[in-house]
C-alpha cells in the first residue's frame, strides 16, 4: 500500500503541479479527479469538495454516500481509496500536512471535529447555498496559496481552513435534522440496539457495551453516532449508555433480590466503584442507599 509522506510525492505521482508549499496545497479538479486507483494513506489531512456521477471514493473499507453534492473530510493515516471518479463539475482537493498545523490552535482544534473520523454513508451534503460558502471560502484559500506566500499567508490559509471547517460542522447538524426524516430518530434505534446486547446476554460475555459496539450495530461511525445523538437529544452516545444502565440497575435493584455487587457485575460493570460513582452521578444517592430505601 502506497503511503505518501511528503505533499511533492503525491502531487508528482498523480500528475497534480507542483505544490507551492511544501506542507499545504490545493488541486482544484476539472470533472476528472482521481489518486492512483489503488489504496494509499498519508501524513496529511484532506477536505474535498465533489460531484460525483461515477466512480467511487472508499475511506476505511466502506463506502461513501455521494448522491449530490458531498464534501468529505480525511484524517492522517487512514486507508482511502479512488477509482474512477468523473464528476457533474469542478471540485477541490485540500492537503493539509500534519507539520504544518504545529503552534496553530487549529493543530488541536481540527482533532475535535468528529466528521475526520466518518466513515460510512456520512460524506456532508450540501445546498446550493451552502455550496456558495463553500467555493468562496475556497477561493480565498487559493488567493492565499497562489500569490507568493509571504509571513501573513500561513495565518490567513488556516484562519479561512478554520472557518471552512466551523461552517462544515453547522452544515452537518443542518444534515442530521434534515435527514431524521429518511432514516428515523437515532436515538430510538440507538436504545434498540442496547435492548437487544442486553437481551442476548452480552452483558455477560463481553461486559459493558462500548460507543464503537453500538455504532458497529447501526452500521455507522462512533463520531457520527455521537453527534447525531447529540443534536437529536441533547446527549451524547456514552451518556445515553450510561442512563440505559443506570435505569436498568434500579431496575434490578428493585426486582431482584440481589446485593448491589452482584447487580453491578451483572451489568458487566468489572469495578464496583465506577458502577456507585456513574449510580449516584445520575440518581443523585448511591446504590446501596437506594436499596435501602426500597427495604424501608
Amino acid at each position: 500500500m502506497k503511503h505518501y509522506k511528503n505533499l511533492a510525492e503525491l502531487h508528482r505521482e498523480n500528475t497534480f503541479p507542483p505544490p507551492e508549499n511544501p506542507l499545504f496545497s490545493i488541486y482544484k479538479c476539472d470533472h476528472r479527479c482521481t489518486m492512483g486507483d489503488r489504496e494509499f494513506t498519508s501524513d496529511f489531512y484532506m477536505i474535498g469538495f465533489k460531484k460525483i456521477i461515477a466512480g467511487q471514493i472508499l475511506y476505511g473499507r466502506t463506502k461513501y454516500d455521494h448522491e449530490s453534492g458531498s464534501m468529505m473530510f480525511f484524517k492522517p493515516h487512514q486507508v482511502i481509496e479512488m477509482k474512477n471518479l468523473e464528476m457533474e463539475e469542478d471540485g477541490f482537493l485540500i492537503f493539509i500536512h500534519e507539520d504544518f498545523l504545529n503552534g496553530h490552535m487549529l493543530h488541536d482544534t481540527i482533532k475535535k471535529y468528529h466528521y475526520f473520523d466518518y466513515e460510512t454513508n456520512e460524506a456532508l451534503h450540501l445546498s446550493p447555498s451552502e455550496e456558495s460558502t463553500v467555493w468562496e471560502l475556497y477561493h480565498k484559500i487559493e488567493t492565499e496559496y497562489r500569490n507568493n506566500q509571504d509571513e501573513y499567508s500561513r495565518e490567513l490559509i488556516l484562519a479561512n481552513i478554520d472557518t471552512l471547517l466551523k461552517y462544515s460542522q453547522r452544515f452537518y447538524k443542518r444534515q442530521f435534522l434534515n435527514r431524521t426524516e429518511i432514516s428515523g430518530k437515532t436515538v430510538t434505534r440507538f436504545n434498540e440496539e442496547i435492548n437487544k446486547y442486553v437481551a442476548n446476554g452480552l452483558l455477560a460475555t463481553k461486559g459493558l457495551p462500548s460507543v464503537h459496539d453500538m455504532a458497529a450495530r447501526l452500521n455507522i461511525s462512533a463520531g457520527y453516532l455521537t453527534d447525531v445523538l447529540k443534536q437529536e437529544s441533547g446527549k451524547t452516545a456514552l451518556e445515553h449508555i450510561h442512563i440505559y444502565l443506570i435505569s436498568e440497575a434500579k431496575n434490578r435493584l428493585m426486582g431482584e433480590d440481589r446485593s448491589v455487587s452482584e447487580i453491578a457485575y451483572a451489568l458487566g460493570f468489572e469495578n464496583l466503584s465506577y458502577f456507585s460513582r456513574l449510580f449516584k452521578k445520575e440518581v443523585g444517592i448511591s446504590p446501596n442507599t437506594f436499596k435501602k430505601q426500597l427495604l424501608n
